[in-house]
């Protein structure tokens, strides 16, 4: 694999017209396209002038697909597929491309016996190349007789034709297996064409999950480095070219999708680099992560609330931004930013990691499709690079230390703290992301790619009003965490909830301790109801005084095999902000996920409880969860 790999996108996994799918593919950056045969059905241009839109946008076309069910036991209907076949051949001499996509058979008169099957290509394969064509033979693996790739590799070779060889495609080849490694020995001239798809590891009929469930590179739990170096060691030097079915991508804006899917690619082949196939692409690994440098939270609409808030939870204002209307208020080794020119509710809306070479993250992110952040900046401000995520989270690359750059940009009103101080905060613990539904996945791999995070547990659990779907990332040395979260489905009109909660946890070496002296302070704590300590007693071996502190400052209890996690949790402040104090007993590594959805209960009862309606007045519940 070169240093620059050519990438291509199918315009199956993009949405719009074929004329928005083609520009979405040539602004992302890629090199080329496969045109899916539906999309040039339903297109006013001629193949000849797709063609030259292509050309204009720097595209080359690499593929057209698919042709379906060649081969057939009927000699009729043989026929009649050979004539088929030759009105695609003038399609594609038209398009300007040299080769099909030929799948193997779902038909009831696929042909059974290898040998006549050869027999069957064979002769397709003769009249393509009278016209300088290839055909790229694919398994299918929902395929009738040819559902694996030895399968399709052993009718090729028994074929033994020029313009014949295999289209191998990672989704059909990892969902039937994880055996790989024998495809390095195909020879590589043989191996046409390369189609790359990720998928979430389910337990499903393959055809729905097929047609609805891949996912880029990077974004599910297949072992796409393996797959990846395997073709490449048999020696093919082809593109490297998306083919996602997803629901999701084909409603999604055309462009964002195609950026995250060449993304993706990048990704992918400095992780086969890695594995010591091919070159990496990006330039070199992510810089290592020291920690979280700040969090700024974005606010207009109640910044008293969140104020009072953090002095209650023991920071100190300890600065005030020489230019800007930030505050920052600090504690321990955490500090967080109030920007009061940010939002009407309370919001994350950056996050600063501290990093080994910032110049250097910021350059490996821009190499990965994430868009600059546009600032403005006094002359005497520091230049931090920053991108922006997918949710149009900030993300600030700092260097490390408390003498940091950026902290010369504010007044000091305040003596900073040194070490444990107010209620025992030491540092941010993590950062919780409630993700928009659209692109959950893509912030995944944005995270992954750009930060160099690794993803940790995964799940899905009941909330009040549905499912939620949970992923976790950190850095190898957990110094920077984050919790990503997504409603599976969007909240119905009646209960609407906050639109993407978020959270800070903050790590605390005794959470007793540090929720008393919050309650004491006047933090505003969230109550948890005294079935959650009934059951609580009844699952763990808790001493009955731990236990009835835990009821009383309102202290969650999540018990895991190597230790626990432990939290306390604010109201949410602010619209759709809280905060937590967090506690890792043992080797527990959590993020607290099993008693979300009875924090999210609580948190919504209480947001109920401040807008009882008139005496007498009936109306809806239109306060939601967090």
């Amino acid at each position: 694999m070169p240093a620059d790999p050519r990438t291509a996108v199918a315009t199956v996994c993009l949405s719009g017209a074929l004329e928005d799918k083609l520009a979405a593919a040539a602004t992302a950056g890629f090199d080329g396209v496969e045109i899916f045969e539906p999309d040039l059905v339903a297109s006013p241009m001629s193949p000849g002038e797709v063609r030259l839109r292509c050309a204009d946008l720097g595209l080359s076309i690499d593929l057209y697909q698919p042709f379906r069910d060649l081969d057939s036991t009927d000699a009729d209907r043989l026929a009649a597929n050979h004539r088929r076949a030759e009105h695609k051949f003038d399609v594609m001499r038209a398009l300007g491309t040299d080769t099909v996509l030929v799948c193997s058979s779902v038909a009831p008169d696929a042909v059974a016996d290898p040998d006549r099957l050869a027999a069957q290509l064979h002769g397709l394969a003769e009249r393509a190349a009278e016209r300088g064509l290839r055909l790229a033979y694919e398994a299918l693996a929902w395929g009738r007789h040819v559902d694996t790739w030895e399968a399709s590799w052993d009718v090729v070779r028994r074929a033994d034709h020029p313009a014949l060889g295999l289209c191998l495609d990672s989704f059909h080849v990892l969902s039937r297996t994880s055996a790989v490694d024998g495809i390095a020995d195909i020879p590589g001239e043989k191996v046409f064409f390369l189609q790359l798809a990720d998928a979430p590891v389910l337990s499903m009929d393959i055809l729905q999950w097929s047609r609805h469930h891949r996912l880029f590179p990077g974004q599910g739990g297949f072992d796409l480095p393996r797959f990846l170096a395997a073709v490449l060691r048999a020696g093919y030097r082809g593109p490297l070219s998306l083919e996602v079915f997803n629901d999701v991508f084909r409603q999604a804006d055309p462009v964002r999708t195609a950026v995250d899917g060449h993304r993706s690619l990048l990704a992918l082949a400095e992780a086969t680099a890695v594995a010591g196939a091919g070159t990496d692409p990006v330039g070199g690994p992510a810089p290592a992560l020291e920690g979280t440098a700040f969090v700024e939270i974005a606010t207009d609409g109640d910044a008293p609330a969140l104020d009072g808030a953090l002095a209650a939870l023991g920071f100190a204002r300890t600065g005030r931004h020489l230019t800007k209307p930030v505050t920052r208020w600090e504690q321990g080794r955490a500090r967080i930013l109030v920007n009061a020119d940010g939002g009407h509710t309370a919001a994350i809306g950056a996050l600063a990691v501290e990093s080994a070479d910032p110049t250097a993250a910021a350059r490996r992110a821009t190499r990965l499709g994430a868009p600059p952040l546009p600032r403005s900046r006094g002359p005497a401000e520091a230049d931090l690079p920053a991108v922006t995520a997918p949710d149009g989270t900030a993300l600030f690359f700092c260097p490390p230390g408390d003498d940091a750059d950026w902290s010369g940009d504010f007044r000091a009103i305040g003596e900073p703290t040194d070490g444990p101080a107010g209620v025992g905060v030491t540092r941010v613990d993590h950062v919780g992301l409630a993700q928009p539904f659209d692109h959950f996945d893509e912030a995944t791999l944005f995270y992954r790619a750009v930060l160099g995070l690794q993803p940790g547990s995964t799940g899905e659990f009941a909330a009040p009003f549905g499912l939620v779907r949970s992923r976790a990332l950190a850095d190898p040395a957990r110094r920077v965490r984050l919790a990503l979260t997504v409603s599976l489905l969007r909240r119905g009109e009646w209960a609407p909830g906050i639109p993407e909660p978020q959270y800070v946890a903050l790590a605390v070496d005794d959470v007793l301790a540090a929720a008393r002296a919050a309650r004491d302070a006047g933090a505003p704590l969230l109550a948890i109801p005294d079935n959650y300590y009934d059951d609580l007693a009844a699952r763990v071996d808790l001493p009955p005084d731990r236990l009835a502190a835990y009821r009383e400052l309102g202290v969650l209890h999540d018990q895991g095999p190597s230790g626990a996690y432990l939290q306390v949790c604010t109201e949410v402040l602010a619209g759709r902000l809280f905060i937590a104090l967090v506690q890792h007993v043992g080797d527990d590594d959590g993020y607290g996920w099993t008693d979300t959805p009875v924090r999210m209960s609580a948190h919504r009862r209480r947001r109920l409880a401040r807008r009882q309606p008139a005496p007498g007045r009936v109306t809806p519940e239109i306060e939601g969860l967090a």
